[in-house]
């Protein structure tokens, strides 16, 4: 590192840090889209783009997402005044900023949303509405890179919170920096996408002054809202300049340490959010052990203090991070894979503080969390990141946006007296378009790859093309995952190669709904995981929960797994208050709902005896297609029909009661 980011930090850390991989060492103003060496992580990511997606359940929503999704939040940004700002910086029109300081990152995350999109599948109109956007924010930008339009749209009357001078409440809540985050990230995802650099040179010329003007001789603040330590590890791969992961490394080491800035007037209506347990301020990051404060910011900060110990030595992250893991999967974390207990600040409750109705579970959080999950399976290897991963992804994200595409979700409660529905957008909308970008990744997280191993983490049908072991090798998986058990896998080597195909055998096909004791189910399952090669049985044996078939490979090798797939009465960790003598219903990987429109137009008063028997049946003109869940339940003591739906799926049909979890006596 160079010495003006190390003095800032402890002199035993200066003898270990090291950079474990250099990246291209190419000009930033050489394109480079392509996905860089991962340093010391033992996983290699596969690009998004070297995965098609033909499969039955994600697919159409990939498209809905493009079609529907990523235009209707780009007419919401106009009519809400979101781009307007972006012209009253950039001299287009007169008038004051609109709206929070903080909603120029929605524009951002709209972009990053279309460029993952336009990566998979070209599409002109929407090119060139990107195009058009990545303009007005260039010419928003002031001379030196600063970029915030809550600042420069009316200098003299900047937004609340921003301050009568730059970074003065950066590490309150300015979202100075959380928005040059979202824009660079926005920025590489566009890069890759299309070899332009018309908005990765926006976004490096905010980065070098931001590098200019903080560190250990200049500005010592970290960002009250993180985001900006991720995206400069992004920033990092893309260019090759060691001086951006520097200042990650720098932002994420200053935490738990005294700052320059100043704290909001205690009478001001921020100044609650400026606390340092609130933005995982309270302690050095190495020394974290429990999930607290904010739930998205502390998914955004572990996200990047993954990134930055997957490229460095950083001692103690790997440690933490654990350690944090562990907390929030054993005590914080909801069946669906949502987090955050607490409303009022948008906050992780205590442990085992997990209520339904009043569940925030912002599905920001659950985006977040997504992305950390993801980065502790690249640096570890270990599927129980994977587990959680698909949890989320199935029930805690995708619960955020409609079947239809342009309603959505900024809080996932387990259950509804009535009064909750999707909204076509948000005053504070940071999840539409965060969920839209989220989407746009998903075909690269299907699979990994390491010199001698390729990867299936998710069972969603694709076509994966790489480079392995010097030949060219085509993988192709079919099944109608989530609905069914069965998935086909196609190998196709360009010549005959020796590698390791690591499958992945899901948590919840060994009775472990979750990598803890939070969750478990009411009754083991008997029935056995089937893996076949070329039609004869292969014994498995796990290896951190993958089934590992070490062989050399030919064209036209199948393998064919068969998972059992049925309904299942889950119970709750007894310290879990709120879920005494209740059950919940999940199949595979979904969680189930119980919704008052099947029911007579309540559910809340329902019991679901123990000794429920459940079947189920593929409903194709219901919600898109599901698989719905049949049983028999109680009301006053007579037995009336159990219709269930996946959680993600629920307040598609109206207002209504909901319910995750059942009593099953009074």
């Amino acid at each position: 590192m160079s010495p003006r980011h190390l003095t800032s930090i402890t002199f035993p850390l200066l003898l270990v840090i090291t950079l474990v991989t250099s990246c291209s060492s190419e000009s930033p103003n050489e394109a480079n889209p392509q996905l860089p060496p991962q340093g010391t992580w033992r996983i290699q990511p596969i690009d998004y783009m070297a995965v098609t997606l033909d499969d039955e359940f994600w697919q159409p929503k990939l498209e809905t997402n493009r079609q529907v999704t990523i235009p209707h939040i780009m007419q919401q940004n106009i009519e809400t005044g979101r781009i307007a700002n972006f012209r009253r910086a950039a001299g287009l029109e007169e008038g004051r900023f609109e709206g929070y300081r903080f909603n120029d990152t929605d524009v951002y995350k709209t972009i990053e949303a279309a460029s993952y999109a336009l990566g998979q599948q070209s599409d002109p109109e929407l090119a060139a509405q990107v195009d058009e956007l990545i303009a007005l924010i260039a010419a928003a930008q002031e001379d030196d890179g600063y970029l915030f339009p809550a600042r420069t749209a009316d200098p003299d009357h900047p937004a609340d919170g921003v301050g009568e001078k730059r970074w003065i409440h950066v590490h309150g809540n300015s979202h100075e920096l959380y928005g040059a985050g979202h824009l660079i990230e926005a920025a590489v995802a566009h890069h890759r996408a299309t070899g332009k650099r018309t908005l990765i040179d926006v976004a490096i010329r905010f980065a070098d002054l931001i590098d200019k003007e903080f560190g250990p001789e200049a500005i010592r603040d970290v960002p009250g809202h993180e985001e900006i330590e991720l995206a400069l590890v992004k920033l990092f791969d893309v260019t090759g300049e060691q001086r951006y992961l520097e200042l990650a490394a720098f932002f994420l080491e200053e935490r738990g340490q005294p700052h320059d800035g100043e704290d909001y007037p205690t009478d001001h209506e921020l100044a609650r959010y400026d606390r340092p347990m609130y933005r995982q301020d309270h302690a050095p990051v190495r020394d974290q052990r429990e999930a607290v404060g904010h739930s998205v910011r502390a998914m955004y900060l572990y996200t990047g203090m993954s990134d930055v110990a997957g490229r460095t030595n950083m001692p103690g992250y790997t440690e933490a991070l654990e350690a944090l893991w562990t907390d929030v999967v054993s005590s914080k974390m909801y069946l669906t894979g949502g987090i955050g207990a607490q409303g009022s600040l948008e906050s992780f409750g205590e442990a085992y503080e997990l209520p339904n109705e009043t569940a925030y579970a912002e599905t920001c959080a659950a985006i977040g969390q997504e992305m950390w999950n993801h980065r502790l399976f690249l640096a570890s290897g270990d599927g129980r990141y994977l587990d959680v991963m698909e949890r989320i992804l199935y029930n805690g994200v995708l619960s955020g946006v409609a079947v239809d595409g342009d309603t959505f979700f900024y809080t996932n409660p387990l259950q509804s007296s009535g009064n909750y529905q999707r909204q076509a957008y948000y005053e504070v909308a940071c999840c539409p378009a965060n969920l839209a970008r989220l989407l746009g990744q998903l075909p690269g997280f299907i699979y990994g790859k390491q010199d001698d191993a390729v990867f299936v983490n998710l069972f969603i049908g694709s076509k994966l093309e790489i480079e392995q072991a010097g030949s060219i090798l085509r993988l192709t998986q079919e099944t109608r995952y989530p609905w069914e058990g069965a998935v086909r896998m196609l190998v196709e080597p360009a010549a005959p190669i020796r590698f390791k195909l690591h499958i992945r055998i899901p948590g919840w096909a060994r009775n472990l709904p979750v990598p803890s004791d939070l969750y478990r189910y009411v009754e083991a399952s008997t029935q056995s995981v089937i893996l076949k090669v070329n039609g004869e049985p292969v014994q498995i044996e796990l290896k951190a929960g993958f089934a590992v078939l070490d062989r050399t490979w030919n064209a036209g090798d199948i393998i064919d797994l068969e998972l059992p797939m049925f309904p299942r009465g889950v119970e709750t960790h007894p310290d879990v208050a709120e879920n005494i003598g209740k059950v919940a219903i999940q199949r595979g990987p979904l969680v189930y709902a119980i919704e008052a429109v099947d029911h007579g137009g309540q559910v809340l008063d329902l019991l679901l005896p123990e000794d429920t028997h459940f079947t189920t049946e593929f409903q194709p003109e219901m919600l898109g297609g599901i698989v719905v869940v049949r049983g028999t339940v109680l009301r006053e003591g007579a037995a009336v029909p159990l219709l269930a739906v996946p959680y993600f799926s629920w307040a598609n049909r109206g207002n209504g009661e909901m319910a995750v979890w059942l009593p099953t006596s009074n």
